[in-house]
């Protein structure tokens, strides 16, 4: 009897030493296999992988399977709660957008995740663009949503950090090249915008001394250069002009105020033309009813605007017009007899030129 109890003991110990060695052959040959890369360098494809901040390893991981570039997330998470590659410090998980090898292994994965070698979005915000129309760059080039974006520019806690006497940036994104991540917050961005633009602002010798308010009077006048300037060299003296009519309480009559009511404020597609009925919108952007600067920025100018808008050429104009479309340059006056005879003579020859 106590033989028999014995061999079945035995035999217990047989069967789950059996099993043991079962699972543990199952496990390493699992654990080879997941840690092997899912394609060959020949057959390799990439997969660009966002990793927000906040993003926990675990997410990650269901990540990069769902993407195709790792045969299984639990080994990658296993591997990374471990430290099996680099068992001095934990797995650090460094946001941002990496290009994933479906030739990688589980190794060069986990090193490049909190290497922060991430790769960036390159975004170009030309001169002259409104906030709304930046907002929606940003949001087409996945750095952040439009709304977000535009959230954080009309934050008064934003507004109040950067002592910007205004209600939203429009006015002090500064146009330039960016090399922003996707998933950036809205804040994060506008951050860098204005932060170029304090940069820039900085190297404008008559600016330094400026107050927030005389700054931002500089701006709005820049913002209206921006639009009617085609030629670098009239900025100065587009400015100029504007400046003359400040002092002498004459309206702007600047088109671009117009389109900028039509456009940003109302919300209509931009016109082909500008109509006597345009000139007649009850809005304190219209500068063709209402004399002075517009009450904010009408785009967001660059460095040849605000250069011109700080220091205005020193001219006895009063009126421009476009008359080499071509070249984009205008012809200036005195008085608004030689500014009708200028326009009509331009008029005149592109008449002609249609003959």
């Amino acid at each position: 009897m106590q033989f028999k109890s014995n061999n079945k003991v035995v035999q217990f110990i047989a069967w789950f030493c059996a099993i043991i060695a079962v699972v543990v052959c199952i496990s390493i040959s699992w654990w080879s296999y997941s840690l092997r890369p899912v394609t060959s360098k020949q057959n390799e494809y990439s997969s660009k992988i966002l990793i927000p901040s906040g993003t926990t390893v675990k997410e990650a991981a269901d990540k990069l399977q769902k993407e195709k570039v790792i045969r299984s997330s639990l080994a990658f998470y296993i591997a990374a709660r471990l430290r099996l590659y680099d068992n001095h410090r934990p797995f650090l998980l460094k946001s941002g957008v990496y290009t994933v090898r479906s030739s990688m292994g589980i190794k060069e994965i986990y090193m490049l995740l909190q290497s922060g070698s991430q790769e960036y979005v390159t975004v170009r915000i030309p001169e002259g663009l409104t906030m709304t129309k930046i907002a929606t760059l940003l949001d087409e080039d996945g750095v952040c949503s439009k709304e977000e974006f535009l959230s954080a520019c009309k934050s008064s806690k934003l507004l109040s950090e950067y002592g910007i006497p205004s209600e939203n940036f429009e006015g002090y994104l500064f146009p330039d090249t960016y090399f922003l991540t996707p998933g950036m917050s809205g804040a994060a961005v506008v951050r860098k915008f204005v932060d170029t633009f304090k940069l820039k602002v900085s190297t404008i010798e008559s600016l330094k001394k400026y107050t927030p308010e005389q700054l931002h009077r500089v701006v709005i006048l820049a913002s209206i250069v921006e639009r009617e300037y085609r030629v670098e060299s009239e900025a100065p003296v587009i400015a100029s002009v504007f400046t003359n009519r400040i002092k002498k309480n004459i309206g702007l009559y600047s088109c671009a105020t117009i389109e900028y009511i039509i456009t940003e404020i109302q919300g209509r597609p931009h016109p082909e033309r500008i109509t006597y009925n345009d000139l007649k919108i009850d809005n304190r952007y219209n500068t063709y009813k209402w004399a002075g600067l517009t009450p904010g920025p009408i785009s967001n100018p660059g460095m040849v605007a605000l250069t011109a808008a700080a220091s205005p050429a020193n001219t006895n104009y009063y009126y421009f017009v476009l008359t080499d479309k071509q070249k984009g340059t205008h012809t200036f006056s005195t008085n608004f007899n030689t500014h009708i005879a200028a326009e009509n003579g331009y008029y005149t020859k592109q008449a002609a030129g249609r003959k």
